[in-house]
């Protein structure tokens, strides 16, 4: 029987397209000829992203983590044997959320960094906030498997947080906006990054493997790949 897949949400569009993200995934394993009765169970829970805010806001990762057990110990609780969270800017909060969970966390960071030592890059960009892009959600991770992460130059930093909390966490695609955010990419292409990170999980709703000029590394994609095949294998 397959596993069952917990979801803490953190920012609604973010957990939504990763709902979408699992979908495509199983779709392409049923494809590949994967029994479609193999889909597992999934379940999401979610705390108030405002409470997310605040704590992020002043750098408070045991509100975080504590945010994040509360949703583990629902899910655990509805049956779910893993949980994990595809919202890049929280992924600190689960070292706290994961000790004494009832059920074990997926990282996101760790699967990122496998598929790209897989697909043999050695110089990446990431696109992502301000947290994201200047701590260490990747690049700690990235350093140990040899992988050199580039990030965004400051002013394109600060763009880059302003359209993700600004516009993307709504939903709202608005073509100037894509424009900067393909802009940036471009740059990280020219200083010599084989492939960039979205290491946001709207980033998608801008970025796209069709019209990035180098290889997409879509941080939630990755995750669903990796916690469809947790829950189908084992």
């Amino acid at each position: 029987m397959s596993g069952h897949i917990g979801i803490a949400g953190v920012s609604p569009e973010g957990a939504a397209l990763f709902c979408q993200a699992l979908t495509r995934q199983f779709a392409a394993t049923a494809r590949g000829g994967t029994d479609p009765r193999a889909w597992p169970r999934v379940t999401m829970h979610n705390e108030p992203f405002g409470l997310y805010l605040d704590a992020l806001r002043e750098r408070d990762w045991m509100r975080v983590g504590a945010l994040l057990r509360r949703s583990a110990d629902k899910l655990a609780g509805c049956g779910a044997t893993f949980c994990l969270t595809p919202d890049n800017a929280v992924q600190h909060g689960i070292h706290v959320a994961e000790v004494g969970s009832p059920i074990p966390w997926v990282s996101m960071p760790e699967l990122v960094a496998d598929a790209l030592v897989a697909a043999g890059c050695q110089t990446v960009g990431i696109i992502g906030t301000k947290m994201v892009t200047t701590g260490s959600t990747y690049q700690t991770m990235l350093g140990l498997r040899g992988v050199q992460l580039l990030v965004p130059e400051s002013p394109e930093i600060d763009e880059l947080d302003r359209i993700i909390f600004e516009e993307l966490i709504y939903g709202l695609r608005i073509p100037d906006s894509q424009r900067r955010a393909l802009r940036i990419v471009e740059q990280l292409a020219s200083r010599g990054c084989e492939g960039v990170i979205l290491g946001c999980s709207e980033a998608p709703l801008v970025i796209t493997p069709d019209n990035s000029p180098i290889a997409i590394f879509d941080a939630a994609e990755i995750l669903a790949a990796g916690a469809l095949t947790r829950a189908i294998h084992g």
